[in-house]
């Protein structure tokens, strides 16, 4: 059944539940052993959190091999996901929202991910659409699956798996997911093992959120961003982006908080571009306010705007000169959305790029205009300086080499994990 992003996401974050509907949805998956109802004393509060996010994009080539052009005949596809935040039960949200023709997903399932693109075996859970198996999501559209109750913990890894019988055409993807998604011929919803998923990637496919209730978490914190933010030069399948490490700083600090990551690489704060997302304002309704849960924007934008001010790429398209008046302004939008839906606004410095492959004094001197905006202008609520965490102290426009992935622009993970200290958790 297909149903539009307008009516399906998001509905008030609290779940009720019915004990008809509860019975129907506790069944385990494949095995037709119905699963205990969980306490509602002992689980917790009913407000859903986004504990997981990946912001879709368009079908295209990128600069990373992909499935996204070509789509899904009669393929399972696994996909990877640490969250951020545990819970008693969990849903899923599926994106066509760039599709030109109705999405038909044939069935989902979710399990606790094992090594590769095993499961843990007995974990998995099938996925319904409106307590039926599939579902079809109309061109621009979105699908929230039911919950599946399966109990998860803060940083655990789900494998998602989605059926597609029929040719799906191009499909939605994001693009750099710095994990391994898992191909296989057939219906593999139900296996624990890895054997049939003999093709990989590193990008995700339909699948653009997560969602978990009962656990302690009532909050979510939104990063939102571009490829630094997303998590390019992090380590493959370790989860070690920036908003992963800070969501480990909060469950280590007690203070329970879902992170989602919003961030898309290439994306910029004044263009769209074919291949990296819609310009960050937008983007927020979809990215940002469609989260439950959020409460909190930590907004890292800007650095390809002026970059690629100096850089002819065909993605890059358009890329006239910008000014720091222009980026401020777009700034100032941003900040105007997110405080009328009521969040709070945290701006971030950008981060040091002297050597970078679209490197130029000028744009530098923009970057370093907008940060002393950032800092001083006290239109956003807060500021996470991140171009200080990261700066060499003995050439403050370069990343310190213990922190550079290797192109002066991306932090590796030790740099991620710099970034992830500099964020004042009081502030969340």
């Amino acid at each position: 059944m297909g149903t539009s992003a307008q009516s399906l996401r998001r509905r008030a974050g609290t779940v009720v539940l019915g004990l008809a509907t509860a019975a129907t949805l506790l069944v385990g998956f494949g095995g037709g052993q119905a699963l205990a109802e969980p306490d509602s004393a002992a689980w917790g509060h009913g407000d859903w959190v986004g504990t997981w996010a990946a912001p879709p994009q368009l079908p295209s080539a990128g600069f990373v091999p992909n499935w996204s052009e070509s789509g899904f005949t009669n393929n399972s596809v696994r996909e990877v996901v640490r969250i951020s935040a545990g819970g008693a039960g969990a849903r899923i949200t599926l994106s066509n929202a760039h599709g030109t023709k109705p999405l038909r997903v044939t069935g989902a399932s979710v399990a606790r991910a094992g090594v590769g693109a095993a499961v843990e075996p007995g974990s998995a859970r099938e996925l319904t659409f409106r307590h039926r198996e599939g579902t079809v999501i109309p061109a621009g559209g979105e699908a929230v699956s039911d919950t599946a109750w399966l109990w998860t913990r803060p940083a655990e890894l789900l494998a998602v798996t989605l059926y597609f019988a029929d040719a799906t055409g191009p499909v939605d993807y994001h693009m750099v997911s710095s994990e391994t998604s898992y191909l296989a011929d057939g219906d593999h919803r139900a296996d624990a093992s890895a054997a049939a998923f003999a093709k990989t990637s590193t990008s995700w496919y339909v699948l653009d959120g997560v969602e978990v209730v009962g656990g302690d978490a009532r909050k979510t914190v939104v990063a939102f961003g571009d490829s630094i933010t997303d998590g390019y030069g992090s380590t493959v399948d370790a989860n070690d982006r920036y908003p992963d490490q800070l969501a480990d700083r909060l469950t280590a600090a007690g203070r329970p908080r879902a992170v989602a990551n919003a961030g898309i690489a290439g994306n910029r704060v004044l263009n769209d571009s074919p291949c990296f997302g819609e310009k960050a304002a937008s983007r927020l309704q979809r990215d940002v306010f469609d989260q439950p849960g959020a409460r909190t924007v930590i907004v890292l934008e800007g650095i390809n705007d002026i970059g690629f001010s100096y850089f002819d790429n065909p993605c890059a398209k358009p890329n006239q000169l910008v000014t720091t008046q222009e980026l401020i302004a777009a700034h100032r939008e941003i900040i105007r959305q997110l405080h009328a839906h009521g969040l709070k606004a945290i701006g971030a410095t950008l981060t040091p790029f002297k050597g970078a492959g679209y490197y130029t004094d000028a744009g530098n001197q923009t970057r370093k205009e907008l940060n002393d905006w950032i800092r001083t202008s006290g239109e956003y609520d807060a500021v996470v300086d991140f171009s200080s965490a990261l700066a060499n102290p003995a050439d403050p426009e370069a990343v310190r080499a213990e922190f550079d992935s290797g192109d002066h622009l991306h932090p590796n993970a030790a740099g991620y994990r710099a970034m992830a200290a500099a964020v004042d958790l009081d502030l969340l």
